[in-house]
């Protein structure tokens, strides 16, 4: 075991890909002689040249472009969008070319692109730097999209999704960049846990709360001062956007009874909107109580100086703990 920061282990898994299969190629703005924004990708185009970590213009719907004509002739295209909010010039291409191609085509092109965002807010950023446009692809047939909360998970995932025959969105919450954690980096991904597998992070007997990404570390905060109140929480980290792993959802909710979901992107129409609709679908005779959402605000993302109002924490997710149980609250949530 190797301890690495979460940065560190996106850059090893890319540089075991890169080493394991001469298909496999890296591609974006600034990744190779910069390393990236956030270095992510330092020191990979001087050990594989710049035909295998390519610097791109500043074209999001060109990067993407391009990486669907390298599938279609048997490479693997890794692409990173700079910033969570730059995936937008590219969205016409990720939902009407890579998500739709291996269907359209009844099968004889596969899309084995991984599209890596560095993702959400809690770093102070700029306008269009801190957003969470996950729903978006999570409603889009034909995507993966999944979204790492730990280091080990990022290497292992990373590597996993660079395997698949399926187009993945990858999401990597841009604050956890520098946490630091043990890596098993000589793991076997075909022994890991698959890619579309959710993970009980904390076992507890009271309310389920499930999230993922940056919010799995809010959420284990908010399940040990749970404890000092005599509360178990269980956690779990989703992992996987889509497909969600209902099973071990589902059999969490009917031993507690209870269910919070927690994420930072806004309220309406949100993955948690998801979850809650089928968990209850699943569940609905061992609910003691409506679920509920604990979310980032229906609003453009706040400046920096305001984000901390806008992100959820510790304190709202226990508000909504309380609710559930039936407890007087302290925190009203937003509604409408």
């Amino acid at each position: 075991m190797t301890e690495l920061t979460m940065g560190k282990a996106l850059t090893a898994a890319m540089r075991r890909a890169l080493a394991d299969d001469d298909k496999t190629l890296v591609m974006g703005e600034d990744i190779g002689r910069l390393g990236g924004v956030f270095r992510i990708t330092d020191g990979l185009q001087s050990e594989f040249g710049p035909r295998r970590v390519v610097d791109t213009p500043l074209a999001e719907s060109g990067i993407v472009g391009t990486a669907v004509g390298l599938a279609f002739r048997g490479f693997r295209p890794i692409v990173e969008i700079q910033f969570d909010g730059f995936v937008y010039p590219a969205f016409d291409q990720i939902v009407s070319q890579v998500a739709k191609l291996h269907y359209r085509t009844q099968g004889r092109v596969k899309m084995p692109i991984t599209i890596r965002i560095p993702w959400a807010g809690g770093v102070g950023a700029a306008e269009h730097h801190s957003e969470s446009p996950e729903a978006y692809f999570v409603h889009t047939a034909g995507l993966r999209v999944v979204a790492v909360s730990n280091p080990q998970d990022a290497y292992t995932m990373l590597r996993q999704a660079i395997a698949s025959d399926d187009p993945v969105v990858f999401f990597e919450p841009k604050r956890l960049y520098h946490a630091k954690g043990e890596v098993d980096l000589d793991a076997d991904i075909a022994d890991a846990a698959p890619l579309g597998l959710a993970r009980v992070v904390r076992e507890g007997t009271d309310v389920t709360v499930v999230t993922y990404g940056a919010q799995v570390t809010t959420a284990l905060d908010a399940a040990l001062a749970a404890e000092d109140e005599g509360i178990s929480l269980e956690v779990i980290d989703l992992r996987s956007l889509s497909p969600v792993d209902y099973g071990t959802v589902a059999a969490s909710v009917r031993r507690t009874g209870r269910v919070v979901v927690t994420h930072e992107a806004s309220r309406e129409a949100g993955v948690a909107a998801e979850v809650i609709a089928s968990i209850t679908e699943k569940c609905f005779h061992y609910l003691e109580a409506a679920p509920l959402r604990v979310t980032g605000h229906d609003i453009p993302y706040p400046p920096a100086k305001l984000e901390h109002h806008h992100l959820p924490d510790l304190d709202r997710i226990l508000d909504a703990v309380d609710r559930v149980l039936g407890r007087p609250s302290g925190v009203q949530e937003v509604t409408a």
